[in-house]
């Protein structure tokens, strides 16, 4: 069982990022159009200016429906970090990738959203509650990649959901690890509400 928990804690913090390409086709931000059925899909938003406020398609029509909202900050947790991009990706209620595939077939997660933060730092995405596979042992998550001003992107770990059940049987060593990331639900109306500060990562390599 411990080798079990550990292996869920090991998978928990690997997202399915790395097999999985983003949506249409966008502004770059410097990115080379040729390599853009490889690149992140952090670069793929359609928009031509960000702002720090996106819905996760099919929203409207979710029972579930989630906002998470925050601010965030530099690697000191008190300066707002400004023109940061922040992007989601997520499973649908019933714990499946819907795929679909844009005008130069490039395969991309149905279920997703982009923000750039102001000066304040804020963000706020409305999504609803990702759902898991019957019988899996993946905690529900919402993936997340940073692009940071001059700095390659990177993944962060997925948001959690502190309702989880199978939380308490990941180690200590597991749970300390997402703390960081752990949502912790409100209800408002007929919403779920979840604030979460980010904290940028200190020691992320400049682009070349």
């Amino acid at each position: 069982m411990k080798k079990l928990m550990s292996l869920i804690c090991f998978f928990c913090f690997i997202g399915a990022f790395n097999s999985i390409s983003a949506q249409e086709t966008a502004d770059a931000s410097g990115v080379d159009q040729i390599n853009y059925k490889k690149r992140s899909p952090v670069y793929d938003y359609s928009e031509h200016q960000l702002n720090n406020i996106d819905t996760i398609p099919d929203f409207d029509i979710k029972p579930n429906k989630l906002m998470i909202t925050g601010t965030i900050y530099q690697n000191d947790g008190v300066t707002p970090a400004r023109d940061v991009v922040l992007f989601i990706y997520q499973p649908d209620e019933d714990g499946n990738f819907q795929m679909k595939r844009d005008s130069s077939r490039k395969r991309y997660v149905h279920h997703r959203a982009w923000i750039k933060t102001d000066s304040d730092g804020k963000y706020t995405f409305y999504t609803f509650m990702p759902g898991k596979f019957l019988r899996s042992k993946e905690l529900k998550q919402i993936h997340r990649v940073i692009k940071e001003p001059g700095k390659p992107e990177y993944d962060i770990n997925p948001f959690f959901f502190n309702d989880d059940p199978l939380i308490p049987e990941l180690t200590l060593a597991c749970r300390s690890r997402m703390i960081n990331s752990l949502l912790r639900l409100q209800k408002n109306g007929d919403m779920y509400v979840a604030t979460k500060d980010i904290k940028l990562e200190k020691n992320v390599l400049l682009d070349q």
